[in-house]
């Protein structure tokens, strides 16, 4: 960032590179949207080289744009019209099953888990989803940054503007309301 904040060209993809997988794999979950998703990262990373000369380098790199993409994955979830909006690139679920793309039938796999144990595993993996998508969003937020990005409570607190004591506030809110909703599954 130091590298960026000089002017130096090749340290801005380089950047993204390093910071984009995980700040959309971020958005997507926060968001619930591909394409969506895929615009707002952009948004971050333009908001980044925007704001380039604020990055202070005493604290890290990481959290700051972080809080970028939260604020903005918050005010996205925020827009009365994000009601309306159709996500064209999510597969249709009228399409009939089997015809996406293949080139004949697939062969079996001899490693292959028995199908009652997949298809237990992909509900569960379903009601998960689900259950993190109908969280609150700050509560959201702190779950994905915390129990998926690995971030520390203090860095967290710094990336949601609050504190860390309400971070883990909002972890326990969210880890409760996860158990309620999962509770079939535990």
């Amino acid at each position: 960032m130091l590298q960026v904040q000089q002017g130096q060209e090749h340290a801005f993809p380089e950047l993204f590179r390093r910071l984009g997988p995980r700040i959309l794999q971020y958005v997507r979950r926060l968001v619930g949207h591909e394409a969506r998703a895929e615009e707002i990262t952009q948004d971050v990373f333009v908001q980044v080289y925007r704001f380039r000369q604020r990055y202070r380098p005493e604290s890290k790199l990481s959290t700051w744009v972080f809080t970028i993409a939260t604020n903005l994955c918050l005010n996205e979830l925020r827009r009365p019209e994000r009601q309306l909006r159709v996500d064209l690139w999510e597969p249709r679920t009228d399409e009939p099953q089997g015809r996406q793309d293949r080139e004949g039938p697939p062969l079996p796999d001899p490693d292959a888990i028995d199908p009652e144990e997949g298809a237990a595993s992909l509900e569960l993996a379903r009601a998960l989803e689900a259950a993190v998508a109908a969280l609150p969003p700050k509560q959201r937020a702190a779950l994905l940054l915390s129990r998926l990005d690995g971030m520390a409570y203090r860095d967290v607190a710094d990336a949601l503007g609050t504190t860390e004591g309400a971070v883990k506030a909002l972890l326990f809110r969210a880890t409760h309301g996860l158990r309620d909703r999962l509770r079939d599954f535990l």
